[in-house]
């Protein structure tokens, strides 16, 4: 089986294309084997993996799976990545369109030099927002917990975020659990992400959530975009609010991929 290993940010991904159906031997043994393939000591190693089936609707259609093979919700990081790889393999042009968990995706090739590219998502709309003191809810695509702190750098990013993630007064599956704090020039996140059950050197979903959440807490930048930056990177987030401050629009993720290498595995 073929695979490219690429990131977004710090946020790696293993790509398969499955256009063809000869990978993977069934439902109850698929989960088994994605595990085994993100194994970072055994296997490729991937916070999640990612792949291409046929689309009647668009250019492909993506399936993204969790790093403990279970099936994942949109993951904004992966979109990016599997666009450039899409573009490359001459399966989309630079400018496409694919499916995801929760519809309908752009995506653009801003530029592409040897194996950086920048890419620019489209996200959907943003409507299922909660505010609390102590933290916002809000679906990006993925469920997140955002809670505004200080000395972020110090934070316990993995046992803060464990006690909240399994929380189902926040979301009957889980959520992802992100700490965000404002600096002059950016916003900084840290995210624990279920499925992965660790902190991840970024999330793209979890960026636009932060960055939504510090619009909703009146936090502006001199330009129209967001910039937020992570362990792994740095990733710009835009979008539109209209009348109703509870519905975000015209929302896109932009920022750099890199495929990492190709290769090879018969471990299934």
């Amino acid at each position: 089986m073929d695979f490219n290993k690429y990131h977004g940010a710090g946020n790696d991904f293993i790509i398969i294309d499955n256009r063809n159906n000869d990978h993977f031997t069934g439902i109850h043994r698929k989960q088994a084997q994605i595990s085994k393939l993100c194994q970072r000591r055994t296997g490729i190693g991937a916070d999640g993996l990612i792949e291409i089936i046929s689309s009647t609707y668009a250019d492909f259609k993506m399936l993204y799976y969790n790093s403990d093979g279970n099936p994942g919700t949109m993951c904004g990081n992966g979109g990016r990545c599997i666009a450039d790889y899409a573009w490359k393999h001459n399966i989309a042009g630079k400018e496409m369109t694919f499916e995801a968990s929760d519809g309908i995706h752009k995506a653009k090739i801003l530029s592409s030099h040897k194996n950086l590219s920048s890419i620019d998502l489209k996200m959907k709309d943003v409507s299922k927002i909660k505010i609390e003191k102590e933290y916002i809810l809000i679906d990006t695509g993925s469920p997140h917990y955002i809670a505004l702190v200080n000395n972020l750098d110090k934070l316990d990013v993995y046992n803060e975020g464990k006690k909240i993630r399994r929380d189902k007064k926040f979301y009957p599956d889980g959520i992802n659990v992100n700490f965000v704090q404002h600096f002059e020039n950016h916003l900084f996140v840290r995210t624990f992400e279920r499925g992965v059950e660790h902190e991840t050197l970024s999330c793209g979903t979890g960026a636009i959530a932060a960055a939504i959440s510090a619009f909703m807490k009146n936090i502006r930048f001199k330009t129209n975009e967001y910039p937020v930056l992570t362990p792994g990177g740095k990733l710009y987030v835009r979008f539109k609010s209209g009348n109703n401050k509870n519905i975000f629009e015209d929302i896109w993720l932009k920022g750099d991929v890199v495929k990492v290498f190709e290769g090879k595995t018969s471990s299934l």
